[in-house]
């Protein structure tokens, strides 16, 4: 089983590059963005509270999507491998999806960081929310604290899966396709390793 982890901040491409690597490499896609759209889409309570955390900008619990990501997993015991796009956040979360991974009999194979500079995150989340529906989306100050509670938050992730040797630093700026075939680059050698 191989299972790779998107990493990057709001705006970044994560799920853009998801659906391309998806369909490259045969993955399960996991979002916890779209798996918190699909509970407020349903106004489910999990959705409801997760929405209230969402339009301030700040992030979902850990608790929430940690159940949120083992239903996931247990309802797909079939997979080959499965991308994990915006999880985990917090080094709590990584430590618990490598947990719950290590409960499967498999783990994380390697961590894609998608760099952009936080300008070039406020114009793409900007442009998004003109056409998105994201009340997250559509206001300049919501976006430049949810990039900045990333920070705060997910630079521990990062040093959490360097300790493992699985981060891996990938350009997040330029055409889909420049951006995408750096990508596969990472998982090709990971994959023939």
């Amino acid at each position: 089983m191989f299972n790779l982890i998107l990493f990057g901040p709001p705006g970044s491409g994560k799920g853009t590059q998801s659906e391309r690597l998806i369909a490259k490499y045969g993955l399960k896609h996991l979002s916890t963005g779209d798996l918190l759209r699909s509970e407020i889409a349903g106004a489910t309570p999990l959705g409801m509270a997760a929405k209230s955390f969402m339009d301030k900008g700040q992030l979902v619990p850990d608790e929430v999507v940690i159940e949120m990501i083992s239903s996931a997993l247990d309802n797909n015991p079939q997979a080959n491998g499965f991308l994990f796009d915006g999880f985990p956040r917090t080094t709590a979360q990584a430590e618990a999806l490598d947990k719950l991974l290590n409960q499967k009999g498999t783990e994380i194979a390697v961590v894609l960081a998608l760099q952009v500079s936080k300008d070039e995150l406020v114009k793409r989340l900007l442009n998004r929310g003109l056409t998105s529906g994201r009340s997250d989306d559509v206001n300049e100050d919501i976006i430049r604290a949810r990039i900045d509670e990333y920070e705060r938050k997910t630079a521990a992730v990062a040093d959490y899966y360097k300790k493992y040797d699985k981060v891996e630093l990938v350009k997040g700026e330029g055409s889909i396709d420049e951006i995408f075939d750096l990508l596969s680059k990472e998982i090709d050698e990971r994959i023939a390793a």
